[in-house]
């Protein structure tokens, strides 16, 4: 881990608390250590969905909310299905 912790340009305790979850690494600092192991990070970036076919998500929430109070709250005492493996 000292090794490590030298091609990172860090020390071997904060290398040591990123690993034990007591600090938290900034992005230049994590990218340092990445390449130190020998990984990168592969980022792709894609675009948040707020709305769908210009429809707002909270509207969209409404709407299924306001549906779903339209079908009974209690059911039958007696549930009819289907029995699958009987003739």
């Amino acid at each position: 881990m000292r090794a490590a912790a030298q091609r990172a340009a860090t020390s071997h305790p904060t290398l040591a608390a990123y690993e034990q979850g007591r600090k938290v690494p900034g992005v230049t600092t994590y990218l340092r250590i990445l390449h130190a192991y020998g990984y990168a990070a592969d980022i792709e970036l894609s675009k948040r969905i707020r709305e769908v076919d210009g429809y707002p998500r909270g509207e969209e929430l409404e709407a299924a909310l306001e549906l779903a109070a339209q079908f009974p709250a209690r059911h039958a005492k007696k549930l009819s299905y289907p029995r699958f493996g009987t003739r």
